[in-house]
């Protein structure tokens, strides 16, 4: 076999030796409903189902798919999901498990921001709250040591997520600026001190260690994933378009300063200008759909937090809920009207939300597959994934903070949080169960705990 030969393979080939697009298809569906507790907790769920049990793809090219999903602005975990997808099955396997990844929770939330709206404090769901805000804190811990475990593989990756964590922690420097700083390190790591970035021979043993992936480390990129300059100038023209032509027609219809033209403008700059997945776009979302355009409340907001948190897929989809409220509220459709103008306020903020995501993916998947092999190009990434650790650290802590200190350090210490955190973490680390199974006894624990408190 030629060089040549070896950089590419038949893509009906490829598909045929790897899975098929239907029992794809039955993943991506299953994944939509299950993905809990937020980023981390999910990109856990992907890496125990595709990686672990399933093998459909090898933890070095997981690890090497999401590095670049970390560096995009928008929900790493969808973008993700997206990737691998499109590795694949192509545009429409990409396509489909990124739509399929949001689909289950975009509906969900439709239904229980309505719920919300018309008929206020839920006190079930409200239990049901209780339980769950420990228990993400035990996930978010428990993704926080799986991933170090299998990045940190030298005192210098050690050393960037502890730097990473200060940066965070102490300094509340931003993640796109920590990000920056680590793939500058990792570039010149990668030219002056190779070994410390070359992570190869771990994966090799963690491969070993849970048998041949279908998509393996040595497995040749299909012909689809190989970079195409006539694809990248038509996927760019086709997502210009999907834009526009939304955008345009609610300028039309309502006018530029319009409530959901508004929207569009404001969501399309959340999914460009914020960086670090949804935990990082939160705070944006909160200045402008409650400080500046008073599309909700600060109650509203928090409240749609804990909806977010409670329902499968990214956090980001909180916008929906956002959509929903402001565009029920402000009766867009009329006052006859106010649910549909609820329900398109939330389709279409989610339309603007994660376009871009699969622009970002679908383009520059081909960049990403022909760089793995070389260090100059992986180096910084190793040394981003090595920051993330310590921002999911600070993650952790900060939800720890909230859940048993609800108060503030003054006021009282949250007894039944800590133990339900407790527990979900001995499940997690001692017995090995999974997300879900966690989540649900929490839920059951929190809700006991509430009613009788209440």
């Amino acid at each position: 076999m030629t060089h040549a030969d070896k950089q590419y393979v038949d893509t009906a080939a490829y598909e045929q030796s790897s899975v098929g697009f239907w029992q794809a298809f039955a993943f991506w569906l299953k994944l939509g409903f299950i993905s809990f507790g937020g980023p981390a907790g999910q990109i856990s769920i992907m890496h125990q189902e595709l990686v672990e049990r399933r093998r459909w793809i090898s933890e070095r090219r997981f690890l090497h798919a999401l590095n670049y999903c970390m560096l995009l602005p928008g929900p790493e975990a969808q973008q993700l999901a997206t990737y691998i997808g499109w590795l694949m099955h192509r545009t429409w396997g990409g396509v489909i498990a990124g739509v399929l990844f949001v689909l289950p929770s975009l509906f969900i939330l439709i239904a229980l921001s309505w719920v919300y709206i018309a008929y206020g404090e839920m006190l079930v769901v409200a239990g049901i709250f209780y339980g769950i805000k420990p228990a993400v804190t035990a996930i978010v811990v428990h993704a926080a040591h799986r991933m170090g475990s299998r990045a940190l593989k030298s005192n210098v990756l050690w050393a960037i997520a502890t730097a990473s964590f200060v940066a965070i922690f102490a300094f509340d420097l931003p993640f796109p600026l920590i990000v920056l700083g680590a793939a500058v390190i990792g570039y010149l790591g990668g030219r002056f001190a190779p070994q410390k970035f070359n992570v190869g021979n771990t994966h090799d043993r963690a491969r070993h260690s849970f048998g041949p992936a279908l998509i393996d480390d040595n497995t040749a990129c299909p012909q689809h994933a190989l970079f195409r300059w006539s694809r990248l100038i038509s996927l760019m023209i086709i997502g210009v378009a999907l834009w526009v032509l939304p955008m345009g027609l609610l300028t039309a219809l309502f006018g530029w300063e319009g409530t959901l033209t508004q929207m569009g403008w404001f969501f399309t700059k959340a999914a460009l200008l914020t960086f670090g997945g949804a935990y990082a776009v939160l705070p944006y979302v909160y200045q402008g759909a409650v400080e500046h355009y008073g599309w909700l409340t600060p109650t509203q907001m928090i409240d749609g937090l804990a909806l977010g948190e409670a329902t499968p897929g990214p956090l980001i989809m909180v916008v929906a809920y956002v959509g929903f409220v402001g565009g029920y509220v402000h009766q867009v459709f009329g006052a006859d009207n106010a649910i549909w103008a609820g329900v398109v306020a939330a389709i279409l903020i989610t339309w603007f939300t994660f376009l871009p995501s699969f622009i970002f993916i679908l383009a520059g998947g081909p960049l990403v597959e022909s760089t793995r092999n070389e260090l100059r190009f992986t180096a910084p990434l190793t040394a981003i994934t090595a920051a993330v650790v310590g921002v999911i650290i600070n993650l952790a802590l900060f939800f720890g903070y909230h859940v048993l200190w609800p108060q503030g350090f003054s006021g009282q210490f949250a007894s039944p949080s800590a133990l339900i955190a407790v527990a979900a973490a001995v499940a997690l680390f001692q017995f090995k169960w999974g997300v879900i199974p966690v989540l649900l006894a929490s839920a059951l624990g929190g809700l006991f705990v509430y009613l009788i408190q209440n």
